[in-house]
């Protein structure tokens, strides 16, 4: 059986979690979310806490098991904690900088590249080289800091581009001289 899958997800304090056939709605300190979950998944709400219960043990049914579950508990995480995604931009001349909700990034290109973002999603610039994704939705976090990020990738051979905190690029060597 999944061990994913089969942990409960407790609901904390001043969180509240509705269900309507299978669609999932959560509501707390930091906003709202909701999502439609598989049809052959069983939720239920028991006391203070989610659980996920699958039909039979197929391989499909399996896979959706720890998969619901997972998105049942990123959701209840990020109305009560939010999720925060950091950027580094590496290079000469490049930074970032808000104008008023934009993100307006100079990156060696000929123009600057701005960006909006989507609802629900807040992007801070704490220095010129630091870029903060933040929000309540996970999936939309990651990929507004995934779109940011290919306005110009890492490259292997300086290291130049727009990382991941924390992230290691690997690099490489250079074309040997004579």
């Amino acid at each position: 059986m999944s061990r994913t899958g089969r942990k409960p997800i407790a609901i904390p304090d001043g969180v509240e979690v509705q269900l309507q056939d299978n669609l999932v709605q959560v509501k707390g300190p930091k906003g709202q979310l909701e999502k439609e979950m598989h049809q052959e998944m069983n939720i239920k709400i028991e006391d203070k806490t989610i659980v996920v219960e699958r039909p039979s043990e197929s391989k499909k049914h399996k896979a959706l098991h720890g998969t619901t579950r997972s998105l049942i508990s990123n959701m209840v995480e990020g109305v009560t904690n939010g999720f925060e995604k950091s950027l580094e931009l590496v290079g000469v001349g490049y930074r970032a900088q808000k104008q008023g909700n934009k993100l307006v990034l100079n990156m060696g290109y000929s123009h600057p590249v701005e960006m909006d973002p989507p609802e629900g999603i807040e992007i801070e610039v704490p220095s010129n080289n630091k870029v903060q994704v933040k929000g309540t939705d996970k999936e939309l976090v990651g990929a507004i800091a995934a779109n940011i990020r290919m306005v110009r990738e890492p490259e292997p051979y300086k290291g130049k581009g727009i990382k991941y905190e924390g992230e290691h690029i690997r690099r490489k060597a250079g074309k040997a001289g004579k």
